[in-house]
């Protein structure tokens, strides 16, 4: 994504961003590989083609109408939420600008769902549950003013070549995305990829906008998640399409911003698991292997214990932390409105996606939380692993 256009990659990495944090989603973002029908460009090599797209001039504004696709959650796996635009997928509308402004618009039966954003700030307001999500964004890089050339062909070339090493990645495809010439490129895990099976992009082959991104899990031909433009037209945008504030009276969720800790985030890490384990203040479970993966970091995270298994996309993190007293008997904490799982004795709350598991449970006065991108009967058994 770095390697596209500066305006339209920041514009529309914040846009991702927000609907993935609210949908639970998180993950990769990728594209399908077919095109509509319509012009197509000649064939051209990725590097020259994505050196195209930097350098292209950037557009005054982007009005586009656009399809969002959310597969992530299988049904009934949210109780209360499946008529949410941002869980079950909707279209709508979006709005960019050219000095970092957007809005966009998702109508579901539900209700809208619409994410505004500037270059500091983020909002999100879900109608199907009326609440209002804000976050600041991180301070953006220099780099990412516009005024620095894009990278040469020869250094495009070069950090392909060794990311090669990790992903596959195609070739840049001809194809056509809401009426423009555009290319499409796919990149899937060599190893460790757990359930991610390819993430792709497509982008105007002329302006270098990016028009469909979306993400497959291993062995569907269909997008877990995915964020299309159907039909785009590129020109200046008023600020009343992007500067719209949510309706009064909707609750507000304020998720931080990422300097809120900024003293706590430069203090020394606790790392290693006998120095965790003096610090953690309650007894803290790091088998040497789980399921056959190699424990390769423990370290303390403000009041938690992370554990990480493996590498890659293909790890497991176990997070643990000391039970709240107060809500002793009241396993998965935030995951508790989950189906249920048994545990060898204890009671898992687990949410299962195509992408991977999330797992909730307590034992012996401590919560844990498991995570990896792996099938339910897999997180299952390392679960149980780390309760032994």
């Amino acid at each position: 994504m770095s390697y596209l256009h500066t305006l339209s990659t920041r514009s529309l990495l914040v846009l991702v961003a927000a609907v993935a944090l609210l949908a639970g989603g998180g993950a990769a973002i990728a594209v399908a590989a077919g095109g509509g029908s319509g012009p197509t460009p000649p064939p051209e090599a990725l590097p020259q083609a994505l050196h195209d797209a930097l350098a292209a001039p950037k557009p005054d504004g982007i009005t586009a109408r656009i399809k969002f696709t959310n597969n992530v959650f299988p049904s009934g796996a949210l109780t209360g939420q499946a008529g949410s635009a941002l869980l079950s997928g909707a279209s709508g509308r979006l709005w960019l600008t050219n000095d970092g402004r957007g809005r966009l618009e998702l109508q579901s039966d539900a209700g809208d769902a619409q994410v505004v954003w500037n270059q500091t700030d983020v909002t999100v307001y879900d109608a199907s549950s009326s609440t209002v999500y804000h976050a600041k964004l991180p301070a953006q890089q220099q780099s990412e003013s516009g005024t620095s050339a894009p990278p040469s062909v020869a250094e495009i070339t070069d950090f392909l070549t060794k990311i090669a090493q990790h992903v596959e990645v195609s070739d840049a495809r001809p194809t056509n995305v809401a009426g423009q010439p555009a290319y499409s490129v796919s990149v899937s895990p060599k190893h460790d990829g757990g359930l991610l099976g390819s993430a792709e992009l497509a982008w105007d082959a002329a302006r270098g906008v990016p028009l469909r991104v979306g993400i497959y899990a291993q062995g569907s031909s269909s997008p877990v998640l995915q964020l299309e433009a159907t039909d785009i037209s590129y020109g200046a945008v008023s600020a009343s399409d992007v500067e719209v504030a949510p309706p009064a009276g909707a609750k507000t969720t304020d998720l931080g911003t990422p300097s809120a800790n900024h003293a706590e985030t430069n203090a020394k890490p606790v790392s290693g698991l006998a120095a965790v384990q003096a610090a953690a203040g309650f007894q803290v479970v790091a088998p040497d292997t789980l399921v056959g993966l190699p424990r390769q970091d423990v370290r303390l995270v403000r009041k938690a214990v992370l554990v990480v298994y493996g590498h890659g996309l293909g790890a497991i993190v176990a997070v643990e932390r000391a039970a709240d007293t107060a809500a002793a008997g009241k396993s998965g904490g935030m995951l508790s409105s989950l189906p249920t799982v048994s545990l060898d004795g204890a009671t898992g709350h687990e949410l299962a996606t195509q992408l991977g598991t999330v797992l909730g449970w307590q034992r012996n006065g401590v919560d844990f939380v498991l995570a990896g991108s792996l099938p339910p009967a897999a997180a299952e058994t390392a679960a149980r692993d780390l309760g032994k």
